[in-house]
């Protein structure tokens, strides 16, 4: 049985323009959980006040998969992990330092005795603060096998269990992956105590193809992400990783602990959180990974499915019962229809989402999984007390308005006060945020912005999301749904301003108006 560490909420949020904050993550984390999951990676704790915070709250509440926290070899690093995964029922702190020549020269300027030393504090250290150490040698694939086999003996001398092989740039190719693997456990000479693990990066696409290879080659754990998540090309996904196993048996002769079934729930949860879509031709989970449009396809569908489906889609929770959901279904209706959607969100979330609901309901005739979806995403990412609320809004534009699109917006404050301004800007969104600026005078930039449909048709909700930085250096995002499309930036953009508040907060970092704010 091969062992999957997911790695979605450390380094899959590491790619770029992913802020994740406790909520969000703690709705994957379940989710993950729910799957069966062996290992989740929660995070680098000692990247910043708001990581710990991420991981403390996954290792706290999350039961079933081990909780792993990253650490430099630094003695400060694997102390602050040990700190946050103190919660954990199961816990794992995960220590790595570079190991290629380039790294060492350019990254750590270390020589290769000083990072075997690095190794030789610091595991025992992590040994001694947590019942289970991983060890990984950052950018294995261009290092040195026989200085590799010197830093895992000392790690697993030390007392680390998991040694973790990495392909930290997706440079290696699988046969040379897979001989990297049987060389060094070779050289090393562990006993079956020692686990060792695959972490693949996806720059030459090679992502998958080396996890695999790499079982061949004798690992017995893989490092992977939800939709392949992650720095530049991303990582190993993990839903193909999965199937992979499980639908090549006669190949690999190994499997995964993981619920298939859940899937394409976990994958949709990630990707609606993350804000970052999936490709319609997304192996195992994309929209069309079951669509067959060709008549030749179709014919051979109709008389076996086998002819051109490898993976049925009920293996991966992607044939889903729908429940039709309208004005006059229920909370418990819609409750359990977000269950099967990957959302599991306690009763106060649940009354929020389904308030929304009901609203969206009176605004168009059918509501779609996506609507749902949007709904479930914008109430986990709202900040749980507001500084600021929507009053009231009016827009002016077309091309017959002299001076360009105006718009009036009315703030209320969680004081009781309600301020308004107008502000003129090259769309009726932009006048809309310059007038929101004049309101709330904190130094923002806009760095993300984007309105998508929740479904198909043409009465679709517009589902916005926004992503600010506050000159404290702080970046928070904030969604917004409406069948206005204006009125669903507009909530997007007072998210963001919330979870700003909340994020400063904890932070404690005071948010002074300063001057007009700018754009």
């Amino acid at each position: 049985m091969v062992k999957i560490l997911d790695t979605t909420l450390r380094d899959g949020e590491q790619a770029a323009n992913v802020n994740l904050n406790p909520a969000e993550k703690l709705q994957i984390a379940r989710q993950l959980a729910a799957m069966g999951i062996d290992v989740i990676e929660a995070g680098f704790p000692s990247a910043s006040p708001g990581d710990f915070g991420c991981v403390k709250a996954v290792a706290d509440e999350v039961r079933g998969p081990t909780i792993a926290a990253l650490a430099r070899a630094r003695e400060e690093d694997i102390r602050v992990a040990a700190e946050s995964l103190a919660g954990a029922a199961s816990r794992r702190i995960h220590v790595f330092i570079a190991a290629s020549p380039i790294h060492l020269r350019h990254k750590l300027k270390m020589s290769r005795e000083e990072v075997l030393d690095a190794v030789r504090k610091s595991i025992p250290l992590a040994k001694s603060l947590c019942p289970e150490v991983q060890f990984s040698a950052e950018d294995a694939s261009r290092s040195d096998p026989d200085f590799l086999i010197s830093l895992y003996r000392a790690a697993m001398t030390g007392g680390a269990t998991i040694l973790n092989i990495t392909d930290t740039v997706g440079y290696a190719m699988p046969e040379e992956f897979a001989d990297l693997f049987r060389r060094l456990i070779a050289g090393i000479g562990a006993g079956p105590e020692i686990t060792f693990s695959a972490h693949c990066h996806n720059d030459l696409g090679m992502a998958t193809a080396n996890s695999l290879a790499a079982i061949r080659g004798g690992a017995g754990q893989i490092e992977a992400t939800l939709n392949g998540l992650g720095e530049r090309g991303g990582n190993a996904a993990l839903e193909e990783i999965v199937m992979a196993l499980r639908t090549r048996r006669d190949i690999y002769q190994s499997d995964t602990g993981v619920d298939a079934s859940r899937l394409t729930a976990a994958s949709r949860l990630a990707a609606k959180l993350i804000g970052i879509a999936i490709p319609p031709n997304k192996p195992v989970v994309g929209a069309n990974a079951f669509s067959h449009e060709s008549g030749i396809h179709q014919h051979g569908m109709l008389a076996e499915r086998s002819t051109y489906e490898i993976i049925r889609a009920e293996e991966v929770g992607a044939d889903a019962a729908v429940i039709v959901l309208g004005k006059h279904s229920g909370r418990h209706a819609f409750g359990e229809r977000l269950e099967k959607l990957g959302y599991s969100l306690p009763s106060w979330q649940l009354d929020k989402a389904f308030a929304g609901f009901k609203r969206l309901c009176d605004e168009k005739k059918e509501i779609s999984d996506g609507d749902l979806e949007a709904l479930a995403a914008e109430v986990v990412s709202a900040a749980p007390e507001r500084i600021y609320t929507l009053g009231a809004y009016e827009i002016n534009c077309g091309n017959r308005v002299p001076g360009g699109p105006t718009a009036w917006v009315a703030l209320k404050t969680n004081d009781g006060r309600e301020i308004c301004d107008a502000a003129v800007g090259n769309g009726p969104v932009d006048a809309a945020y310059i007038a929101m600026q004049r309101i709330i005078r904190l130094d923002l930039t806009l760095e993300k912005f984007s309105i998508g449909a929740t479904s198909h048709s043409s009465d679709a909700a517009g589902e916005a999301q926004v992503t600010v930085r506050h000159a404290s250096g702080i970046s928070v995002s904030g969604r917004g749904i409406s069948t206005d499309t204006v009125k669903a930036c507009i909530i997007a953009y007072l998210s963001a301003v919330n979870n700003l508040y909340m994020a400063a907060a904890a932070k404690n970092i005071k948010l002074s108006p300063e001057g007009k704010g700018n754009r």
